[in-house]
């Protein structure tokens, strides 16, 4: 075992080793702070926050928008969609979708954002040229999450209410099918080639893998663990699963349709992201208030970084220099330089910078300028 004090004297010097090396993204990191209904716009040339954006709704999700240099912010109890302008670090339109509205996600054009919203059941297109509302369609029962094929012509929509998923045709701005989906559908994905929909049913742990066209269940692959969170590796081959049950992540083959096995992961692993060359898996503990990276080829815990009070969300610059992981509990961000983490005896890895952000931090987006 490894005492704090040595713990805390090892980071601190490897952590000025790495800021002499290191050099910031010249861009921001927005972080949604649901408490404080306001967006941080971190600077990542100084690491600090450049200014709080105000909004009228506490914000959750977040989608940055590379071609139109904007940051799309959703708002799930006011029902609102607000655009931020990254240049000038204001909201520049806000639009009133309606209900209440639990996810997002931009078309795999670029044109559109899709949001799926509640009373009315609903997923909505928002054209982002006007920013405004281009297509409707109605749902058969209170929706929980929903994905698009990559080729954007479908969409899967989760329902646990009423144990079932639907297909849509977005063509058609209709529902094109409703299957049976497990007795408690919640996350939906598409396979990368659009022909499966993989679905977690949390309270039975399995995974229901249903046929995209015709909505038939195919399998039901049995889980270790209550899947309430997935994250795809960069090719599609391979859907990392944690949730309640084990301290591990779940590693499933979606082409072979099998579990292929399970890693610890830290205690009680909740959301993660996948780095990009070098292909590292991050993996939040939120009880133990650090994050556990693990390498996609070997499979190895390469080290756990302390990051804070309750991680819950990790995205990466696109350069791909830092890791930042939102602490919703301590209200900061995390940054992990990704080449000061290396293989070792003492599984430990130093944390490059600590930012406070606001109250309840939710999510981030980083977009450059």
């Amino acid at each position: 075992m490894i005492s704090r004090r040595a713990f805390v004297a090892a980071s601190a010097a490897t952590l000025a080793s790495c800021r002499r090396k290191a050099t910031g993204f010249p861009g921001y990191a927005f972080v949604a702070n649901r408490g404080g209904r306001s967006v941080a716009a971190v600077d990542l040339t100084r690491f600090a926050v450049a200014r709080q954006i105000r909004l009228d709704a506490p914000p959750e999700a977040m989608v940055a928008d590379a071609v139109r240099r904007s940051v799309y912010v959703l708002a799930p109890t006011g029902g609102f969609l607000y655009e931020i302008d990254v240049a000038n670090l204001m909201v520049k339109r806000k639009l009133a979708v309606g209900g209440t509205t639990p996810s997002m996600q931009l078309s795999p054009a670029g044109d559109s954002m899709y949001v799926l919203t509640r009373t009315p059941n609903a997923l909505v297109q928002v054209g982002l040229e006007k920013f405004g509302v281009v297509a409707r369609v109605k749902l058969p029962a209170a929706p929980q999450n929903f994905d698009l094929s990559r080729d954007g012509t479908l969409a899967a929509v989760s329902f646990p209410e009423a144990g079932s998923i639907a297909v849509l045709d977005l063509a058609k701005s209709a529902v094109e099918h409703v299957a049976p989906g497990g007795e408690d559908p919640r996350l939906v994905r598409f396979r990368f080639d659009g022909q499966q929909i993989l679905v977690a049913n949390r309270s039975k742990r399995m995974l229901t893998i249903v046929d995209a066209r015709t909505a038939g269940v195919l399998v039901h692959l049995p889980l270790p663990v209550e899947p309430e969170h997935f994250c795809m590796k960069a090719d599609g081959g391979e859907l990392f699963i944690t949730g309640k049950g084990m301290d591990a992540v779940v590693v499933v083959h979606p082409y072979q349709t099998e579990v292929a096995e399970t890693k610890l992961a830290g205690r009680a692993p909740g959301a993660m992201a996948i780095s990009q060359s070098p292909e590292l898996l991050f993996a939040t503990n939120p009880e133990s208030g650090d994050v556990t990276v693990l390498d996609m080829f070997t499979r190895d815990v390469m080290a756990a970084v302390n990051v804070g009070q309750e991680p819950c969300y990790v995205t990466f610059t696109p350069d791909n220099q830092y890791a930042l992981v939102v602490n919703h509990r301590s209200g900061d961000l995390a940054v992990i330089r990704i080449a000061a983490i290396k293989q070792s005896r003492s599984k430990i890895a130093p944390l490059f910078t600590m930012i406070p952000v606001g109250s309840e931090p939710v999510s981030a987006a980083v977009a450059g300028i």
